[in-house]
């Protein structure tokens, strides 16, 4: 038996058992990273630069492309180095930090999602009041609530987490540290305080989901009134990337921490956990930019600029 205060480090699940497919899994992360930072920061730089571009909507969509960048990079570069090095090892202080870094983006994105489904239902819904619910002061003061959310959420789950005594070793059923995986090897009787955080996370994102729902529905009824049938799929068009990038969000969150105990399986829980932690983060910036044409011409014009320039 060992308490928190005896563990240095933890031991994360490896990605695979053999040499050749931990190499295999390191070329794979490296890929989806480099494409996710090349992406995201590409968005950044766009909306940036682009003047024309300094709109509600592409001001939420360069804070989303940072809450990516951050996702990526919190878990992704230790299991790169986890593979390249064949160890498991993440320092106590390092598993830590993981979980306050991945919570405090996953939550700030979450919000965004939110803040930019309310963006699209004043656009489309009360499109004469546009410019006043979303002027550029509600704008960043909507993004700084959001970003403050994200941080004392994380702050309070991981001040939490870490307060509780651990008893049960110190391997970790994941390939990166998660608050999940730390409660298992918990030998605290406290169910108040587990009970509590978990009530208050779903409330939360309940509240979130609902809302935009909501939101959609309004939008859609909105949208089906529309005479024409340009106007109805230009409306469309622009919820469309939302739309996606939340159900794909959502989707995978909700199926790995809610699905039923029978369906859990070291190598399922795996998969999931890429799908809801570094999937999204990746195809984010390419769902949006298929869909605007503005973003991609602008993107396309950055990108020749550079290479004339040089």
């Amino acid at each position: 038996m060992s308490n928190s205060s005896s563990i240095s480090h933890f031991l994360l699940l490896p990605l695979a058992d053999t040499r050749q497919l931990q190499l295999l899994h390191f070329c794979l992360f490296l890929g989806i990273s480099l494409a996710a930072l090349l992406a995201n920061g590409l968005i950044i730089s766009t909306v940036a630069c682009g003047h024309h571009l300094h709109t509600p909507m592409f001001f939420f969509l360069l804070n989303l492309a940072l809450t990516d960048l951050g996702c990526i990079c919190t878990t992704v570069p230790k299991t790169m180095h986890n593979s390249l090095w064949d160890t498991r090892n993440i320092s106590y202080s390092g598993c830590a930090a993981q979980i306050f870094f991945f919570l405090f983006f996953i939550s700030a994105e979450y919000f965004l999602l939110t803040i930019m489904c309310y963006n699209r239902y004043v656009s489309i819904c009360k499109p004469l009041h546009y410019g006043t619910l979303l002027g550029s002061r509600a704008c960043a003061h909507m993004t700084a609530a959001a970003w403050a959310s994200g941080f004392l959420y994380s702050l309070l789950h991981t001040a939490n987490t870490f307060s509780l005594p651990l008893c049960h070793g110190n391997a970790l059923g994941q390939f990166f540290c998660e608050i999940p995986q730390i409660l298992k090897i918990s030998c605290s009787k406290s169910y108040i305080r587990k009970f509590g955080a978990s009530a208050f996370t779903i409330s939360l994102a309940l509240g979130c989901f609902v809302f935009m729902v909501f939101s959609y529905v309004q939008i859609f009824r909105a949208v089906l009134r529309i005479p024409s049938e340009q106007g109805q799929h230009k409306a469309f068009s622009t919820c469309l990337p939302h739309l996606a990038v939340v159900s794909l969000f959502i989707s995978t969150a909700a199926f790995a921490y809610l699905k039923p105990p029978s369906m859990s399986s070291p190598s399922l829980d795996l998969a999931l956990s890429v799908l809801y932690s570094v999937v999204p983060p990746a195809l984010n910036p390419l769902i949006y930019s298929l869909r605007n044409q503005e973003l991609k011409a602008s993107g396309w014009t950055l990108m020749t600029g550079c290479f004339q320039e040089h």
